[in-house]
């Protein structure tokens, strides 16, 4: 048996090296200094993925004796009810204790800390289910994915990418709950990076995911300036239409808590419900809109000519495919990725697990809402390409030739659409708070009076940044195929099996070490061999099942990379083209949709 000696809690760590001989540690150990969870530094590399696990599966225990949490609208204002039934206010939560100040953190007790991180998660299955809804339901685009592939191709997409998007949602959750912990909790999608493949992948996922959620919000922001440009009937100059969207996003944003906009994201859910079984109805009994089919409709990516009247002004009759309408990749492609847009969500999936209070809850939810969502999609889609053909528009509400009508979806639309701003504005000005602010320019933590005041102060300057890439990208259909194949796809299909391969081969690895590999009185792990032979022990060990799945990962990381350039490529070839239409301008107070300005 080796011999380890004691090392106090504040003793600095050691790099195992005797100083006399220049020996190192015995092999089967790595030597470490216990310190305590809350005196490490933030996103200290000197924790080990042994030391996560560890904690996590001691949190996880304790998460399966807790009661699933009921929320009522007390809570949403700030109350709560003890069990008598009175309303009491909900206990603050000490700044010291989750303080990114070492020497504040230092100072407080083992009981403080987990409190204060128990603390955090309070938002029930039910909010997660809303939350997820909203944040991937846009059925809007479905038609148009559909119309540009065809009924097989197009239902086959969506039937794939579902199931994928909610496999790579299951990654996620099954990394999560290995790594996380009331000890070292997990925040964001880039806190998984860093915990299973380093400091490097943390901040290029961070980047990737506050440059995609500030990239989503400029496409909502171009979506619904040109829904209210579109209700205004173009009397509005088109470059306020997005403005007014982004002054109500200011207010919206200030709700800090997924907890508090679970109950917000429920509205969004039911209107867009609303205003796809009103389009439906209408779509049945009026035509479609010819006038704007030019612009984002399923002919005009697919064939342009499918959809141009003729000498008299009469438009072609409107037609179906089973299969791809034409040989035309690009116009395929970028409806394809349509269809990724569709399910892209995955990235603010950690958010939503570390406000629960029970995350192994989320996978219920998850697959729930993916569900639901596969169901819209498909059904939505098929009903309005039968009715609308190559005329079927992007977003499908805004093809309705009615203006009753298309008012009402407008207006509906516009309330969801701005529910689904705010939860991306939330979310990514989070991301940007918490892992660029508090740990490079020690900033307040959000919890803190002045934290809260920098979040405020911060969010008009991020949705002035959304109105600047709407008013100057005006060309919706191509920019949401630019923010899908570079950023979207990779967050949803790229990452959470690069996330996943990294954290199972240190895990199998870890079990063939004999389980129990970190001590945490003495703060002593147990490894064996270097990382390059670790990590190929834990891709070869395992039953037959643990390897093939390894090598599945590896695939499908490399085909989304793969997908990823074809849909690069198909993007950027389709916004050329479409900037070569006049009426698409950069800073114009003619809207696109405006026809006959």
């Amino acid at each position: 048996m080796e011999k380890h000696t004691e090392v106090a809690p504040d003793t600095p760590v050691s790099n195992g090296i005797d100083e006399k001989t220049g020996a190192g540690p015995a092999p089967p150990y790595v030597e470490s200094a216990y310190i305590r969870p809350q005196a490490r530094k933030l996103y200290d590399p000197a924790v080990t993925l042994e030391e996560y696990y560890f904690y996590a599966r001691r949190t996880r225990e304790e998460e399966k004796d807790l009661p699933k949490p009921k929320t009522n609208w007390g809570e949403f204002f700030g109350k709560t009810k003890s069990h008598d039934g009175s309303a009491t206010s909900v206990a603050p939560v000490d700044s010291h204790a989750v303080s990114t100040n070492q020497d504040h953190r230092i100072h407080i007790s083992d009981e403080e800390w987990t409190n204060a991180s128990r603390a955090f998660r309070t938002a029930s299955m039910g909010a997660a289910f809303y939350l997820i809804t909203t944040d991937i339901l846009g059925p809007f685009a479905a038609p148009f994915a559909i119309g540009t592939l065809g009924y097989g191709p197009g239902v086959a997409l969506f039937t794939v990418f579902g199931f994928m998007a909610g496999y790579s949602g299951y990654l996620v959750w099954h990394v999560f709950l290995g790594v996380d912990s009331h000890e070292f909790p997990a925040r964001n999608y880039g806190d998984l990076a860093f915990r299973t493949w380093g400091r490097i992948a943390r901040h290029v996922l961070n980047f990737l995911q506050a440059i995609a959620l500030l990239l989503l919000l400029g496409q909502v922001v171009i979506l619904f300036g040109q829904n209210i440009s579109q209700l205004s009937r173009f009397k509005l100059c088109y470059a306020v239409c997005p403005l007014l969207f982004v002054i109500a996003g200011f207010f919206l944003t200030q709700i800090r808590t997924l907890k508090n906009y679970g109950w917000v994201a429920q509205l969004a859910v039911y209107f867009n419900l609303l205003v796809i079984f009103i389009s439906m109805g209408v779509m049945a009994h009026s035509p479609p809109n010819f006038a704007i089919a030019e612009l984002g409709s399923a002919g005009g990516a697919t064939n342009p000519d499918s959809i141009k009247p003729d000498a008299a002004g009469n438009y072609p009759p409107i037609t179906h495919s089973a299969g791809l309408p034409t040989n035309n990749l690009v116009g395929s492609i970028n409806g394809l990725l349509s269809g990724v847009l569709a399910y892209a969500g995955v990235q603010l999936f950690v958010e939503f697990l570390a406000e629960m209070k029970r995350p192994r809850d989320f996978l219920k939810a998850m697959w729930g809402a993916q569900l639901f969502i596969y169901t819209v999609y498909v059904v939505y889609g098929c009903y309005v390409y039968y009715f609308q053909g190559q005329y079927t528009y992007n977003p499908s509400f805004q093809g309705v030739s009615t203006y009753g009508w298309q008012t009402v979806g407008n207006s509906l639309s516009l309330i969801a659409g701005l529910i689904a701003a705010g939860l991306y504005g939330n979310i990514g000005i989070k991301v940007f708070y918490n892992n660029i602010l508090c740990e490079w320019f020690n900033a307040p933590l959000l919890v803190t009076k002045p934290g809260k005041l920098f979040y405020a102060a911060i969010v008009p300057i991020w949705w002035s940044i959304a109105f600047i890439i709407a008013a100057s990208i005006p060309d919706y259909f191509g920019f949401v195929s630019v923010i899908s194949a570079s950023m979207l796809l990779n967050l949803t299909y790229t990452i959470p099996p690069f996330l996943a391969l990294g954290f199972d081969l240190q895990r199998m690895s870890m079990e063939m070490e004999g389980g129990e590999v970190f001590d945490p009185t003495t703060g002593h792990i147990k490894r064996t061999g270097t990382m390059v032979q670790r990590y190929m022990r834990g891709f070869t060990s395992g039953s037959a099942l643990h390897r093939a799945r390894n090598v599945w990962h590896v695939l499908y990381f490399l085909c989304s990379l793969a997908m990823c350039g074809l849909g690069m490529y198909a993007a950027v070839q389709g916004m050329i083209d479409a900037f070569e239409n006049p009426q698409l301008t950069s800073f114009s107070c003619v809207s696109p949709l405006n026809l006959n300005a």
